[in-house]
């Protein structure tokens, strides 16, 4: 019987991280699986790319989620992994997600090489990939890997499996620029997103030019380009503090407790509010991998807040 979620942030590959929190939140391996006597992981996506472990990262969670003692949202990452395997229809010889692009095989490169790209452990995967829900509502909580946003949410209900999983057809149709299904699965798994004025770029972390941002969606009130934008400050001090247009805010977020990873936070791990919680605070860039231990409170508190270092 589970009493509990323990919702774990964005792991990377980086399994000894996840071992470490594991431990600290009460987990042991037996019989196979990472298990806990009265509660359940629940990861927010993102299990690979970037870390030196991904293979045994999905492979724990993937034990544990067949052990019942864990559950697992369908993250940006995987979502590319599915369309960097999954040839495109339209294109014979291509895939969905282009093979010659070099950011996609630069993303990408480090699990292509820990699963050896084009065999059957890399099949084997991707179709688990595809088993994985886009959220979970368990009433109570809520979990989505980059942002709960309604519209989005009510468009792909109809369209995805009863499990919340994506069918094939939605990854193709997902995976077009200008699609509904495109617009859809990016508000979900990669968050909101805006045009900038006109004439304003940035780089990102990876050092890609962008003419559009990140908005902080959870915000209940969104005044100006620089404070909706999401990013370290010597990114967002490069967005210019003009104000936001009324037609780009989303609403604000009034649900149940919502868990989401996905941004890239730093610093001490704590609550955005009484009802949203980031769980990726950078593990991939030298921070903690963090867990929201969640009892059943309709007010989210950072001492909750458990990480691996």
């Amino acid at each position: 019987m589970v009493f509990g979620y323990d919702i774990i942030g964005d792991v990377h590959g980086h399994y000894d991280h996840l071992e470490v929190l594991l431990r600290r939140l009460g987990y042991r391996e037996t019989d196979g699986a990472w298990r806990h006597p009265g509660r359940q992981a629940i990861f927010v996506g993102d299990l690979i790319d970037r870390g030196p472990k991904q293979l045994q990262t999905v492979n724990a969670v993937r034990s544990m989620v067949d052990a019942g003692s864990a559950r697992c949202v369908l993250g940006n990452h995987e979502f590319n992994a599915i369309a960097w395997f999954m040839p495109d229809p339209a294109l014979p010889g291509q895939h969905l997600r282009p093979h010659d692009a070099r950011d996609n095989r630069r993303q990408h490169r480090e699990f292509l090489a820990q699963v050896g790209e084009g065999s059957r452990l890399h099949r084997e995967i991707v179709e688990w990939f595809k088993s994985l829900p886009l959220w979970i509502d368990a009433g109570a909580i809520r979990v989505v890997h980059a942002c709960w946003h309604p519209p989005s949410i009510d468009w792909l209900t109809p369209r995805i499996h009863a499990d919340s999983s994506v069918p094939d057809t939605l990854h193709v149709e997902g995976s077009r620029r200008g699609r509904p299904a495109y617009a859809a699965i990016e508000s979900v798994c990669k968050g909101l997103e805006v045009p900038l004025p006109e004439g304003v770029s940035f780089r990102d972390k990876d050092g890609c030019a962008r003419q559009e941002a990140r908005i902080k969606w959870w915000e209940p009130e969104l005044d100006t380009y620089r404070k909706a934008a999401i990013g370290p400050p010597d990114l967002t001090e490069r967005i210019p503090d003009l104000p936001f247009p009324e037609g780009l805010r989303p609403p604000p977020y009034q649900g149940p407790p919502v868990f989401f990873g996905h941004y890239w936070f730093r610093g001490k791990p704590q609550v955005l509010s009484d009802n949203c919680a980031c769980l990726d605070y950078s593990v991939a860039k030298d921070g903690p991998l963090v867990a929201y231990r969640w009892d059943g409170e309709t007010r989210l508190t950072s001492k909750r807040m458990v990480w691996s270092r």
